[in-house]
Parts: structure tokens; C-alpha cells; sequence
């Protein structure tokens, strides 16, 4: 309240005088006209911090610093994403990162299931007697890839492979495989 009668009245009576007047150190005025007022005393940095609370709150704490700036400039609080970073520091925010999991798993078919023909035994003395073969995805740019792959247990070689953005059937069929000439 003295730093801003001083600065309103700057120009009427020299600040050696007031701050004398009212008791202020002229170092603790120069102070406050350079760095201004603490954030713990600025009713709009308290305003921002309870916004960023109830965004957090409300967004079940998925948004980033980048979509609380949107957000906050919405609201007509304009922040940098460096601002809005920080503002959710303060506050305790943090974003809570969900693992990508995809279910490729169907038990639930009335599919033929056929016996396990290898029963475990992975040496083979000869090559082309037995394919194994798998399937695996990946995460991309784009999305899931899946990657079926048929291998000689002999060499340990694949012979065969095949990609498909969905995992239907004729990924695996050994017509759609690029089966290799050994």
C-alpha cells in the first residue's frame, strides 16, 4: 500500500521524503518498482493457480503443458507454454501418462485350434522340416503394424513375412506370406 502512494505521488514529492515519511526503506521501493509484487500477494497468479487445479481436476490430470496453455488463454489468462509449465509446478500438476495397451488376444471363436506339433523340441537336424512361425505388433506414426513371421528352425532363418495395418486372418495364410526360395 506506501509503494504505491509513493509511486502515485512520485512527482509531487521526491521519494527520499516519502519513504522517510512513511517509514519504507528507499532500497525495499526501488526493490518492488523492479521485481513488483510477490506471486504469494498477486490475486491474478492465485486466480491461474486455482484454474490450472480445476482443469487438471477436470481432465482427469491428462493435459500437458502445451493443451493448459490453450486452455488458460481460453479463459483469458494469455501464458506461454514456459508460463503455463510452470504455473502447473506450483500448483502440484503433474499429467498422469496412460500406457498404450492393445488386446490382439481373441480366445473367444469357434475357430479349429490345432495340436502343438513341435511339443517343445526346437532342434531339428535337417533344413525345411520345421516352421515356426509368430506374430507381433508395433507402434508407429501411423498407428498398430503387425508382423507376421515364419522362421526354418534349423537355420533360424526367416522364410517367410508378411505386414498388415489389422490383424485379420490372411495375415498368416501362407498364400499372403512371402515365402522365400531356400
Amino acid at each position: 500500500m506506501n509503494y504505491s502512494f509513493i509511486t502515485h505521488h512520485k512527482n509531487t514529492y521526491p521519494v527520499s521524503l516519502q519513504c522517510q515519511v512513511l517509514g519504507v526503506n528507499r532500497c525495499n521501493y526501488y526493490h518492488h518498482l523492479k521485481y513488483g509484487v510477490k506471486k504469494s500477494e498477486d490475486p491474478i497468479h492465485q486466480e491461474m493457480l486455482a484454474w490450472v487445479k480445476r482443469i487438471a481436476h477436470d481432465s482427469d490430470d491428462t493435459y500437458g503443458s502445451r493443451r493448459m496453455k490453450k486452455a488458460l488463454n481460453a479463459l483469458s489468462f494469455p501464458v506461454s507454454r514456459n508460463k503455463a509449465r510452470k504455473l502447473m509446478k506450483e500448483a502440484g500438476v503433474s499429467v498422469k501418462h496412460r500406457k498404450k495397451y492393445k488386446v490382439t488376444t481373441n480366445s473367444n471363436h469357434k475357430l479349429p485350434v490345432y495340436d502343438n506339433l513341435v511339443k517343445r523340441e526346437f532342434t531339428v537336424a535337417e533344413p525345411d522340416q520345421i516352421y515356426v512361425a509368430d506374430i507381433t505388433y508395433i507402434w508407429t506414426q501411423e498407428g498398430w503394424l503387425y508382423l507376421a513371421v515364419v522362421i526354418d528352425l534349423y537355420s533360424r532363418k526367416v522364410v517367410g513375412w508378411s505386414m498388415s495395418s489389422r490383424m485379420k486372418a490372411q495375415l498368416v495364410t501362407v498364400t499372403k506370406l512371402s515365402l522365400a526360395k531356400i
